[in-house]
């Protein structure tokens, strides 16, 4: 039990953090509706899951300081700054009415943006093999692991979903409509921010 709320504590103060997944959830929402971010929020979800798999499976494929975490972090930046870019280039071009979120097409790609997302952010990797190397030394057995693992699938989908529903709301849109343009450009700045912290954190390692 205490290894669970262990578990859920620190789970919990990482998806408050504000970070480009939150970014793409409150944009999508905010110009689409709670609707139009579903797949975004599945897509976040299966990209933490896998996370999730490899760390807990034991994989030390993903482990700070190998090769493939590496590229992890190369293409996380490019990919934030890609979003930090597409961000600023489309602020103030997003309409607020919310478009119909049924076609297969526009919950697909949701689910692309939010898996590439989730997938090209190092910190989440490393925030799951660490958590791993943690209950790895109190020799938790496997069939815990597999049931940690299953929670914080569920609780990264629950949290996104409640993000989404609770920003593309009509009335908070409606309330969003003249600040979107400062929001959106606020978030393009942070995130290019981030992918340059990255860089100077991953320039550090290399030396």
């Amino acid at each position: 039990m205490q290894d669970f709320l262990l578990i859920v504590a620190a789970h919990f103060l990482s998806l408050l953090s504000p970070g480009p997944d939150f970014f793409l959830i409150a944009r999508t929402s905010l110009a689409h509706g709670w609707r139009g971010a579903a797949g975004t929020c599945m897509g976040i979800t299966v990209a933490n899951a896998v996370f999730i798999v490899a760390a807990f499976g034991g994989l030390s494929v993903l482990r700070a300081g190998s090769t493939a975490f590496m590229v992890v972090r190369l293409a996380g930046c490019a990919y934030l700054l890609y979003l930090g870019w597409l961000f600023l280039r489309h602020a103030g071009k997003s309409s607020l009415e919310a478009a119909s979120a049924t076609g297969k097409a526009r919950w697909r790609g949701g689910v692309a943006m939010g898996f590439v997302s989730a997938i090209l952010n190092p910190k989440n990797a490393l925030f799951y093999v660490s958590l791993a190397t943690v209950l790895a030394g109190r020799q938790t057995s496997p069939a815990a692991m597999a049931a940690y693992g299953a929670w914080m699938v569920f609780a990264v989908l629950a949290w996104d979903m409640a993000v989404a529903l609770a920003i593309g709301s009509s009335a908070l849109r409606q309330r969003f409509a003249r600040a979107l343009p400062s929001l959106e450009r606020l978030s393009g700045v942070m995130l290019i921010v981030l992918a340059a912290a990255l860089l100077v954190d991953l320039g550090r390692s290399a030396a």
